[in-house]
């Protein structure tokens, strides 16, 4: 399983109700359902993907959260999850509120792409970086809108979302410590969990 998703896991309160946002094969909400007893479901817009969580027994909504969450209920979850999809949707602000909205707390994951790598690469070649963590070129990458840490943590305070609890995952384990003293630089997942 992903870093990101194992390090969000002990936020999951056992037996609570999960809405997982691009739940991709649901490969979480069934490691959630069977660690944690988690009544989960999953929002997906990619057809194989929606057919692999059912194979895996997921209740999965196809819908693109860009359309709106207006079908979900307020506070209808106990959690709302957005892992690694912040970047992917047009309208950030607006899924983080649906979210809230929807949930009494939000996990969010993002790629941070203030870490130093990435910084170098595009201050040395003046160009998009490109690594095995962000694998896609300029013009084929389903990050539309890139964050960082800064740039979250800024947009958090002028909507007035707290952020209970922050976690950073480094590209080595050699750097726990600089990801978590220099999280804007050295990390290269960031990991919120939010509420208002």
């Amino acid at each position: 399983m992903r870093t990101d998703l194992t390090h969000i896991q002990r936020w999951i309160a056992s037996g609570s109700r999960v809405l997982d946002l691009g739940c991709g094969d649901g490969e979480f909400l069934k490691n959630l359902r069977a660690q944690r007893q988690v009544r989960g479901t999953g929002l997906e817009i990619d057809q194989s993907y929606i057919t692999a969580a059912i194979a895996k027994g997921i209740d999965v909504v196809e819908q693109d959260m860009d359309g709106g969450l207006h079908n979900f209920p307020d506070q209808s979850y106990d959690t709302v999850v957005l892992a690694l999809a912040l970047q992917a949707v047009r309208h950030p602000d607006q899924v983080l509120a649906e979210m809230l909205r929807i949930g009494r707390e939000g996990i969010v994951t993002f790629p941070n792409f203030g870490h130093w790598r990435s910084r170098l690469m595009l201050g040395l070649n003046g160009r998009m970086p490109v690594s095995s963590f962000m694998p896609h070129t300029w013009y084929n990458t389903p990050n539309i809108h890139y964050c960082t840490v800064k740039d979250f943590e800024a947009l958090c305070q002028q909507k007035g979302i707290r952020i209970l609890e922050r976690d950073v995952v480094g590209n080595t384990n050699r750097t726990p410590m600089l990801s978590n003293r220099w999280p804007n630089l050295f990390a290269t997942t960031a990991i919120y969990r939010i509420t208002l």
